[in-house]
């Protein structure tokens, strides 16, 4: 099986993990360890982020 590459960066994960309050479940277990829930929530606010971007360019 191949790896997926990421669509996004390492520290922009970290930084939202940071944000969303589950960083220290990341640094002790991995991106594995985290909730189905965390993993959601990131998704979203990194979409939030992208949108407010877009926004702003206009």
């Amino acid at each position: 099986m191949g790896r997926r590459r990421s669509m996004m960066s390492e520290r922009f994960k970290e930084e939202l993990a940071k944000e969303l309050g589950f960083w220290d479940v990341v640094q002790k277990e991995g991106w594995g360890g985290i909730k189905a829930s965390d993993a959601g929530n990131m998704v979203k606010r990194a979409i939030q982020i992208a949108e407010e971007q877009l926004a702003n360019r206009s």
